[in-house]
Order: C-alpha cells, then sequence, then structure tokens
C-alpha cells in the first residue's frame, strides 16, 4: 500500500508545470513578480519555439524573462513591454501573435492544408474507375472463344 501510495505520489509531482525561473529573478515585489509570470507565459523561447520563456532552460529565454523583469521594474505597462519585446524580435516573440496581413499565412497555414487534403480527397474519389462487369457474350463468339482455347 505504502508503495503505491508513494508511486501516486511521484506521479502527481511529475504532472506539476516545472517552471526554469530561477530563485535569482525572481523579484522581491509579488505583484511585479505575478505580472512578470503573465509576460512571460504569452511570450515564446526563440530558441525552444514552442516553449515559453518561463518554461525553457535556455539561456536566451533566461535573457528575455531577465529582460521583462528589468523593464517592469522601470516602470513600463505589460503592453509597453511586449511592445518592446516584438520590435526587437518581431511577432514570432509571441506565442499567440496577433492576426495581421504578415502573420495571415501563419494562422490560414492549418485551414489551407485542411482544405487542400479535403479537395486532394474529391478528385481522388472522382477519379476512380468504377470497373463494370464485361457483357455476356453471344453464342458466336462464345463458340469462337472455346475454339480458340482449345475447348
Amino acid at each position: 500500500m505504502k508503495l503505491r501510495l508513494a508511486a501516486l505520489f511521484a506521479c502527481l509531482i511529475l504532472l506539476t508545470p516545472a517552471y526554469a525561473v530561477e530563485p535569482g529573478e525572481v523579484l522581491a515585489d509579488p505583484a511585479l513578480e505575478a505580472r512578470a509570470r503573465d509576460l512571460s507565459a504569452d511570450l515564446r523561447c526563440l530558441v525552444c519555439q514552442n516553449q515559453s520563456i518561463d518554461d525553457s532552460h535556455a539561456p536566451l529565454a533566461k535573457d528575455l524573462r531577465l529582460l521583462v523583469r528589468e523593464r517592469l521594474q522601470a516602470g513600463d505597462s505589460d503592453d509597453q513591454v511586449r511592445t518592446y519585446l516584438v520590435q526587437r524580435y518581431g511577432d514570432f516573440v509571441l506565442l499567440k501573435p496577433p492576426l495581421r496581413i504578415g502573420t495571415l499565412l501563419l494562422w490560414g497555414a492549418p485551414l489551407m492544408v485542411l482544405l487542400a487534403g479535403g479537395f486532394g480527397l474529391l478528385l481522388a474519389s472522382r477519379r476512380r474507375v468504377s470497373v463494370t462487369p464485361a457483357s455476356s457474350l453471344s453464342a458466336d463468339e462464345q463458340a469462337r472463344l472455346d475454339k480458340l482455347l482449345g475447348g
């Protein structure tokens, strides 16, 4: 029973999110730290690309976390910090980039792939040739066939 409980506890520990924020990065002001965490969760690690900077252990992600905290301590609002990072790194730094002409392909690509696949399946199903059974032979044709086959 104790072994099962220990295994369950170990599984629960593994399910908790593992933030990469190091103790030296944490701000003394809890309100600023909460804002920094919210911002970090929405910013993409430029090395990992599918993780937020809050989750990434990459050195660049650490630098971005520190930059966010510096900007917040300097008195920037959340929007000003985001704007600063977008100006510096482009819309790619945002995990949820805004819908603009420049990001339209990014947002529309999954839909285009889905539509292209559906169109391909439609064409493939229409190109299928239906096999019709051969018409029965007349008595004269059957006799000639039997003669050719040696029957």
